[in-house]
Order: structure tokens, then C-alpha cells, then sequence
């Protein structure tokens, strides 16, 4: 499976033709969530490690030429036009084709497209887990430690691309996507009960958590914005309850929770939608994951 990232999730013409770009033989496209706000879309894809590369290297030069990362803006962070590029092994056994299918891909997107590509995740190596810590500051941030050697391309060009950026390359196994909103609440607010949350952060946070506080100003409310790594580690429901928790600390009442993406079947186990405050479930959201 692949579930690349696109910085785009406003104009419905575009995203159409990023989306078309995917399906080449061998892809099935499973789902598709584009954000306004985020200005964002995430498109998820399953298929064989062939196919799923070349429908990656087909989206970079979509992306390429489509984004300008010069005129974009969206509350989430980023650096490339197509953002991320992760191959996802939905079980232990399939990592090493998840890896070999990043590192292909990087390697086309380097000489095909003219995008340079940074790896994350089982193919990058310890201490290169994460995505995070190269969009965390903004594209600007990332150009200037590429400028000083800080941060070196694996693939492609040496600097980022004028318009389209840099392109994160990784193989992971499955995470969800997970957003709660919070109604009334404040940025400052949403930061802090992303903080509070988030592995590492006060009080420790939760395992396998990364949250982030944002003001989404198209909707007009705030939101944490979260990324649950392992929900063996923190299932699902005590994210949510800590957010709840956290919020009512501060006065508010946590809104509704918003998937983005797929969701492993395990990963609800103990939990209804209504619990987890899901308005809806569709069967589609739902993908099936087996151990070793």
C-alpha cells in the first residue's frame, strides 16, 4: 500500500488530475481525503511494489508541474508539492518490499521528475524515523540546511526544487490518521492539548503519538491534529479520551474526530464510532491487517 501526501486539497479540478495520475495497471485506488484548510490530499493506493512505484513516480511529476509551493498556504506543514511518499507494510513480513519500493521510487523521482528526494522510515536508517523533523520548520528551513550540508539528498537534485519543493520518501508500517476538533477553543489551546498529548511532551504524552495544535480558518475552529504510530501501544480510545481530558481542563468540550485515510480493523477493537466520537464509519475506511 501507498499513501502519498499532495499539497493540494482545495482546487477539485487539480485534485482530479493528481488523483488520475495514480491509476496506473496493477493500482487500486482506495480512498481519497482532501483537506481546504490543511490544503492538502491524501490519497491511498494498494497494488503490487511495481505498479505502487510507478504510480508514485507518475503523481511527483503531476505535482511537479501542477503545485507551485511559491503561491501555496494551508496550516499544515510541508515541503514538497508532493509531500510525502510513504509505502506502507500493512505486516511485519512485507517490509523489505515496502523498503525496496521507496528506494526505487526515489530513485526515479530523483532522475525522472528532477525532484530530490529525502528517505525516512525503515529505508532512512535510526535516527531518520519520522518526517517530521525535516517539515517541521517549513521548506525554508529545509533549503537553507540543505544549502549548509545539514541535510543531504539521498536521490535527485542536491537543492529543492524552486516550485515543487522536496519529496519524503518512506516505508513505514500502518498509522492513522486522526484529527479532533475542538470548538471554542483557542490556538494556544490546541497547542497545548497537542502538547500535552504527544509522545514526549507534558507529562510524558501518550506512546507512539505525534499531535500537532492548529487553527483551521476555513472552518473556523481549532483542532489537534494527530498521527497514531502504533494503536497497540495507545489504542485509539485513550487518544481520544485524553484529548477530551485535556480540553475539559481548559473549559472546553472536544468536538467530533475526523479520519483521514484508512483505519486498521484492529485498531477499533473495543470501539464503537460513538465512542471515539466518529460522526460516520463507511466500511471503505476500513482495511484488514494480519500478524506474522
Amino acid at each position: 500500500m501507498a499513501v502519498p501526501n499532495c499539497s493540494e486539497g482545495r482546487d477539485p479540478d487539480r485534485i482530479a488530475e493528481l488523483v488520475a495520475s495514480t491509476q496506473v495497471p496493477g493500482v487500486r485506488l482506495l480512498g481519497v481525503h482532501s483537506d481546504a484548510d490543511h490544503n492538502r490530499t491524501v490519497i491511498t493506493l494498494a497494488g503490487g511494489e511495481s505498479a505502487l512505484v510507478d504510480a508514485g513516480v507518475g503523481l511527483a511529476a503531476r505535482c511537479r508541474d501542477l503545485i507551485d509551493l511559491r503561491e501555496h498556504d494551508g496550516v499544515h506543514p510541508f515541503v514538497g508539492a508532493l509531500d510525502v511518499l510513504p509505502f506502507v507494510a500493512l505486516r511485519p513480513s512485507v517490509m523489505p518490499a515496502a523498503v525496496t519500493a521507496a528506494g526505487t521510487a526515489a530513485a526515479r523521482i530523483g532522475v525522472e521528475v528532477g525532484l530530490p528526494c529525502v528517505l525516512y522510515g525503515a529505508v532512512a536508517g535510526a535516527g531518520r524515523e519520522r518526517p517530521a523533523r525535516l517539515r517541521a520548520a517549513g521548506l525554508g528551513a529545509l533549503d537553507r540546511a540543505m544549502r549548509a550540508g545539514e541535510v543531504l539528498a539521498d536521490t535527485g537534485p542536491r537543492l529543492p526544487h524552486p516550485s515543487a519543493g522536496v519529496v519524503l520518501v518512506g516505508a513505514r508500517g500502518p498509522l492513522i490518521a486522526w484529527n479532533v476538533w475542538l470548538p471554542g477553543a483557542s490556538l494556544d489551546d490546541a497547542r497545548a492539548i497537542a502538547g500535552a498529548v504527544r509522545e514526549g511532551g507534558e507529562g510524558g504524552g501518550l506512546a507512539a503519538v505525534r499531535a500537532l495544535g492548529l487553527m483551521c480558518p476555513r472552518t473556523g475552529l481549532a483542532q489537534v491534529s494527530m498521527n497514531v504510530e502504533d494503536y497497540r501501544r495507545t489504542p485509539l480510545l485513550a487518544v481520544v479520551e485524553r484529548v477530551r481530558r485535556e480540553a475539559a481542563a481548559r473549559g472546553l468540550v472536544a468536538g467530533d474526530s475526523e479520519l483521514v485515510g484508512l483505519v486498521p480493523r484492529a485498531a477499533l477493537a473495543g470501539a464503537s464510532p460513538g465512542e471515539l466520537g466518529l460522526p460516520r464509519l463507511l466500511p471503505g475506511q476500513v482495511i484488514e491487517t494480519t500478524e506474522d
